[in-house]
């Protein structure tokens, strides 16, 4: 009796797990079907940079990462600057939803809050642009930078990325010598470089990247900066100056940014946002050996193609650059605290790094002078 009520349990409670297992693998079968009936998630984007800019490409290649990272699950389209705002109003354009996402810089929001310019216009404290993306992931700048957007109530998820070398000084029509042959030039630059290039008595305008050669061909600029040899071959520098001053103190630690409207990007699914922050790594290290290789053939080819001169800018300049730009940063400070957060910050984390960076990285000159110089080993190898 009591083993034949066993096996009727047995056959029933088989039933009922059979029966219930199929249903969760039916269930399981269909969840990805369901979320793949939703479709993909379509973002439009503007950069701010002309088609032709390296810049852009840089913009395209990140999005490209993102569409074949999550499988077409997430497809960004990036147009260029000016498709449908103008290069210095994609953040609020991003803010309130017009654009989906962009591709830019800091500095180019520094009529919002002048403390944005802190991520890479200045001398970064004796650090380069990597080390400055160091301080901004490990060093309290991430958290910083979402407090800084909050103060202006700007709608959006903020990724710099993207670490670019010590910019030029600048094109001129005759090489620059001391600080006075600054004195009166009607100059491009944009962020904090503004201050210090007024303090160095220069009458600056600040323009975005696609309207400079256009106003040193007009007249209405006698000199200006942009950033490398690749966007400044492209964007026609040499057609209008063939003198160019390597080495500056104004943007020698600069980064991109990759903006999100936080609204969209809050909706994302968490792994979708995960794919986006190690992407946006991935992406940073690729511009970063892209730059390298594109940056130095541009540079050759500027030298011998398009007949341009570099010159050093000189110590004398660059001394100068440091006291007015120290004297900037403290009348900021003492106008804003945020700002004067952000640069306590910066700076504890910079005395740190670079007294490191200083102590143990070899000076690179003498290999490539042994190399490339006067006895050129490297022709004997």
């Amino acid at each position: 009796m009591t083993k034949s009520r066993n096996r009727t349990w047995d056959k029933t409670s088989r039933r009922k797990f059979l029966s219930g297992a199929a249903v969760a693998g039916a269930a399981m079968v269909a969840a990805p079907s369901v979320v793949k009936a939703q479709g993909p998630v379509n973002m439009r984007w503007q950069s701010t940079w002309p088609s032709k800019d390296i810049f852009h490409e840089f913009a395209v290649d990140f999005a490209k990462k993102i569409n074949d990272m999550t499988g077409g699950d997430l497809k960004i389209e990036v147009l260029p600057a000016g498709a449908v705002v103008p290069a210095f109003g994609l953040l609020d354009a991003v803010s309130q939803g017009t654009l989906d996402g962009g591709h830019g810089v800091l500095v180019y929001h520094y009529g919002k809050q002048t403390a944005l310019a802190l991520w890479g216009s200045g001398p970064g404290f004796a650090m380069d642009a990597n080390m400055l993306l160091a301080w901004h992931k490990y060093g309290g700048g991430k958290e910083l930078l979402a407090k800084l957007y909050d103060s202006i109530g700007a709608n959006v998820v903020s990724f710099p990325y993207g670490p670019m070398p010590t910019q030029p000084l600048g094109w001129f029509k005759n090489p620059v010598a001391k600080v006075e042959d600054i004195n009166g030039l009607k100059f491009r630059t944009v962020g904090i470089s503004i201050d210090v290039f007024t303090g160095l008595g220069a009458a600056v305008n600040a323009l975005p990247g696609g309207e400079i050669v256009s106003a040193l061909d007009r007249g209405l600029l006698d000199a200006a900066e942009f950033n490398n040899a690749s966007s400044d071959r492209v964007l026609g520098f040499p057609d209008v100056s063939k003198i160019c001053m390597l080495q500056s103190y104004h943007q020698n630690a600069e980064q991109f940014e990759i903006l999100f409207n936080k609204t969209k990007y809050d909706a994302l699914p968490e792994q979708m946002k995960a794919i986006i922050g190690n992407a946006t790594e991935a992406a940073s290290q690729d511009m970063h050996w892209k730059a390298i290789d594109r940056y130095s053939k541009d540079y050759r080819e500027m030298q011998t193609a398009d007949k341009v001169k570099f010159y050093k800018t000189p110590d004398v300049i660059l001394k100068k650059q440091l006291e007015v730009y120290d004297e900037v940063v403290k009348k900021k400070a003492g106008e804003n605290p945020l700002f004067k957060e952000i640069l306590i910050s910066q700076i504890a984390f910079a005395e740190r790094a670079t007294r490191w960076e200083q102590d143990t990285v070899v000076s690179r000159r003498m290999a490539f002078d042994h190399y490339f110089g006067e006895n050129a080993a490297a022709k004997k190898i």
